[in-house]
């Protein structure tokens, strides 16, 4: 009967190690895709930027901001994307953008080809960590039209 009962709780000691394992690494796992789709998002807002800003007359405007909400973010079920765009160029090229320029005017050239500086910015919350701090993936993309 003793020897019954010390194998019995041994057993339930392995158990729940197991099972504390395997919710650990379930948990990374998580984290680990949570990460990688952020850096999908900011990869895939990056060629979004460059599309609308090739398709945008800059002589009226400029896009400089593009911003979505994928899903819930607050919930930890989704994303928030924030992506900026400034300008690098003669005034010819750039049109109305020249307020975003991040170089001064005397260092282009007429040669100087229409370049885009693209920061991609896409914050997530941990699912089981709502009420913690925003994570965010930072991408910047230097980008000749």
């Amino acid at each position: 009967m003793i020897t019954a009962i010390f194998v019995i709780l041994i057993m339930a000691s392995i158990g729940t190690l197991v099972l504390s394992l395997s919710s650990k690494s379930l948990k990374a796992t998580s984290a680990q895709y949570q990460r990688a789709q952020a850096a999908l998002y900011a990869k895939s807002y990056t060629e979004f930027a460059v599309l609308a800003v090739t398709g945008h007359d800059r002589s009226s405007d400029c896009v400089e901001d593009i911003g979505a909400t994928i899903g819930s973010p607050t919930t930890g079920n989704g994303y928030r994307v924030r992506t900026h765009i400034a300008y690098i160029g003669p005034n010819s090229e750039i049109g109305n953008c020249s307020s975003t320029r991040q170089l001064s005017t005397n260092v282009t050239t007429k040669q100087t080809p229409l370049t885009l500086i693209i920061d991609a910015y896409v914050d997530y919350k941990d699912p089981d960590n709502t009420a913690g701090p925003w994570m965010t993936v930072h991408r910047r993309t230097v980008q000749k039209i």
